[in-house]
């Protein structure tokens, strides 16, 4: 039997065909440059660590919880000019997501949780769609906003700055370079005002806006921020699996108040 029997890829035939899983966790990631000092598949390594400790979390609890192998493929269609970024469309992300709810259906799996890790990927339209067609009930979260991480960091960039280089710093301390060989991280901002205070959007082209394609200065990261953090995420995160787990989706919502 696999010491870790909510990982799937770590997972043999007999173990999968006796195990009655509640609940799939797909981790979802991308490959792009983060900076000098991480590497490209950061976002996939923080997907799969991150996933796996918090369904060892909610598995310790009792809820029969398995992890898929990470989708290594995000959307990076604003980085299509930075050597090596590798981008998916949505389109093809929402097919590659059908095609495998549809496998776990046919299995008699009725819950999806996507465990994002990529902040140009958006799972909410492609969930919308795919519900109306599927018994598998679907959800999603992104693990860089669970709990306050503005009470940890001090720098608020989001992308290789002081939140990803320190839980990279605590789960794969052997990929990140030394901080020194970093680029700061500096961000080119709006012009536009709507856009620049974030009620407006529109997408980033991130050779004009990076010079070292981080947003956010590493600086002042460390394994320790890492570790409070990543704990906060999985705590939080595996609570959601056994609430998740237990749950009848035909009864999802609360009394309606008299």
């Amino acid at each position: 039997m696999s010491s870790r029997p909510w990982i799937l890829a770590e997972s043999t035939w007999k173990t999968v065909a006796s195990t009655p899983y509640e609940v799939a966790v797909l981790p979802w990631g991308a490959t792009e440059a983060h900076n000098y000092h991480l590497p490209y598949a950061t976002d996939s390594i923080q997907c799969d660590a991150l996933a796996a400790e918090s369904a060892r979390l909610a598995w310790e609890r009792g809820a029969r919880v398995v992890v898929l192998p990470c989708v290594p493929f995000g959307v990076n269609t604003g980085q299509l000019d930075i050597k090596l970024c590798l981008n998916m469309n949505p389109a093809t992300q929402a097919a590659l997501l059908a095609d495998l709810v549809h496998a776990i259906e046919g299995q008699g799996i009725r819950k999806l949780v996507i465990f994002n890790g990529h902040g140009g990927n958006d799972f909410r339209q492609m969930i919308r769609e795919l519900q109306a067609r599927t018994t598998v009930f679907l959800s999603t979260l992104n693990w860089y906003k669970v709990g306050d991480s503005k009470l940890i960091f001090s720098d608020h960039g989001d992308h290789a700055g002081e939140l990803e280089t320190s839980i990279m710093m605590h789960v794969a301390p052997e990929l990140v370079r030394p901080l020194h060989e970093a680029g700061d991280g500096a961000e080119r901002r709006w012009r536009m005002t709507a856009l620049r205070e974030g009620w407006a959007w529109a997408p980033r082209r991130w050779t004009e806006i990076s010079a070292d394609t981080g947003v956010g200065n590493p600086a002042r990261s460390s394994a320790e921020k890492g570790a409070r953090y990543a704990a906060e995420v999985t705590q939080q995160v595996a609570e959601f699996l056994v609430e998740l787990a237990a749950a009848d989706v035909n009864d999802l919502y609360e009394a309606a108040p008299h």
